[in-house]
Parts: C-alpha cells; sequence; structure tokens
C-alpha cells in the first residue's frame, strides 16, 4: 500500500515538473516561448509595437516590456476591489501598462496618469489612444512637493527619474504639487517615481486619509534607512495596513556584498498599503 501511494507521488510530481515545463504565463498577453527569448535579446533603439489584447501597443525597450508584462499583468500587482466608478491616480504611468490594467479590471474608472519623460509620455499616449480609453487624462508632468519645474533626467525607460541639480543627460521638465491634486476621495494612487516618493508622500501627509489604496515603489539607499522608517511610521499613522515585497533582487547575500552594486539603488520595495479590505479578498 505504501508502495502505491510512494509510486503515486512520484507520478504527480512528474506531471508537474512537465506541466511547468509547458507552461507559458506569458500567453496571455500574447508572448509565446520564442517571442520571449525574441524580446529578450532584442536591443532597445526605435520605437516597436506588439499586438495585447487585440490592439496595437506601442513600446522602445523589449526588455521592459517584459518585465512590465509579468509585474502588471502576469503576477497582477494592481488587482484590488474598488468601488464603482473609481478615481485613480498614477504618477510614473510610464509607456501606460498600468493604465491598460487599470481601465481593463475598472472600465469606468477615472484615471490622471503623470508621465514627464518625453518618449514615455509620447508612447503612453499612443497607447491610451489605441486602446480607446474614455476618462483618462495624461499630464506630462513629474509629481513633486511644489509646483515649477525641475530637473529630470529623461532616458526613455523606467530609470528616467527627477536630478538634484542639471546634468548632462537631464531636462527641465513641468512639475506639479501632488498635495494639490488630492481634492477628493482616491481610490487608488499609484507612487513609481525612481526616488523621488519619499518627499512628495511627507508632503501628502495631511491628504492622506483621503486615499483608500496606496501603492509606493520604494527606491533608496543604505544611508536612507531613517526615511525609510520615518515614511513607514506615516503609512501606520493614518491607519494603513501594508505589505511589503521585494520589487528588485539587488542583492543576493544582503550581508555578503562583495561587488559594487550595478543599480542605481540599493533598496527597491514594493509597499502595498491599504485601510480595508472585503471579505473575498482576505
Amino acid at each position: 500500500m505504501q508502495n502505491k501511494s510512494f509510486g503515486k507521488k512520484i507520478l504527480q510530481g512528474a506531471r508537474k515538473r512537465l506541466s511547468g515545463i509547458f507552461h507559458n504565463p506569458y500567453q496571455v498577453v500574447n508572448v509565446g516561448p520564442l517571442r520571449k527569448i525574441y524580446y529578450k535579446h532584442l536591443g532597445s533603439g526605435r520605437i516597436r509595437t506588439h499586438e495585447l489584447f487585440g490592439r496595437t501597443l506601442y513600446y522602445y525597450s523589449p526588455t521592459e516590456l517584459l518585465h512590465g508584462f509579468k509585474e502588471i499583468f502576469i503576477d497582477e500587482i494592481y488587482r484590488q476591489s474598488l468601488p464603482a466608478k473609481p478615481f485613480i491616480i498614477d504618477c510614473g504611468a510610464n509607456i501606460g501598462l498600468s493604465v491598460i490594467y487599470l481601465k481593463r479590471l475598472f472600465p469606468d474608472a477615472e484615471i490622471l496618469a503623470f508621465e514627464p519623460d518625453e518618449m514615455n509620455f509620447e508612447l503612453l499616449q499612443k497607447n491610451i489612444r489605441s486602446f480607446g480609453f474614455g476618462g483618462v487624462e495624461l499630464r506630462k508632468e513629474a509629481v513633486w512637493t511644489e509646483n515649477g519645474e525641475l530637473y529630470f533626467s529623461s532616458r526613455g525607460s523606467t530609470e528616467s527619474r527627477i536630478e538634484e541639480s542639471d546634468s548632462v543627460n537631464s531636462k527641465r521638465v513641468n512639475a506639479t504639487r501632488l498635495r494639490e491634486v488630492i481634492q477628493k476621495k482616491t481610490d487608488f494612487l499609484k507612487i513609481d517615481i525612481e526616488g523621488a516618493e519619499f518627499k512628495v508622500i511627507m508632503d501628502l501627509a495631511d491628504k492622506m486619509h483621503l486615499i483608500s489604496n496606496l501603492f509606493i515603489e520604494y527606491h533608496g539607499s543604505f544611508q536612507q534607512h531613517r526615511e525609510l522608517a520615518e515614511l513607514m511610521s506615516l503609512i501606520s499613522k493614518y491607519e494603513f495596513s501594508f505589505y511589503i515585497k521585494e520589487a528588485a533582487p539587488v542583492y543576493r547575500t544582503p550581508f555578503f556584498r562583495p561587488f559594487k552594486n550595478t543599480y542605481p539603488f540599493d533598496v527597491q520595495l514594493n509597499i502595498f498599503c491599504f485601510k480595508s479590505q472585503s471579505e473575498e479578498n482576505i
């Protein structure tokens, strides 16, 4: 009897391993195994297209496209329950994958999307137009702690970010104070602004009561640990529950770091903040 049970477990394990070999989660975004390999080895250099959900998607970086597909449409990091006709603010919309996901999940949503990078914004416009979404306002601006202009490193990628001073790759872009934008109940606020999130969120302190769900992609250095602690303290103060995941595996062995970090940050975290959950999500 034990031999039969043992043999059954071996057979089930073999079937599971075979299923894993042939399973392709990227099918949901129209990427087969060969195309996935092709995209991984295809360099940036020009604007290309990909058919996504029967529409034309415009992109520049194939590797970043695959990363976005995995994070947003396969892992579904923005999946949530929101009320009818939710109001959503997307800070750091990039080429629009997050907007596409959220509008497909909530067709009646009102979405305000910010993206200061010139090339990303061009692709964002083309993609939202291609999908024919209504109720989406796109603003070619950086979110910041004051209105005006600031230096922005425009790289046409997810690494574009605010700079402290002028540099070779930086341009001056329009900036808007996010706290002045949040004047009503905001069902979901997404902040992925490559290192500027601490200052922007701390500036929102007395607006936090208007936000239901908050996503922060936190970027920081080891020297900024006090900022991270202060950020989490603010989130707790306004009675958000939170869940933290590593956004990027910066260090395989954090205690032992013999090689120079090639990432621009030491710490990259996805922080999911929410005030309440329905029973179906628990």
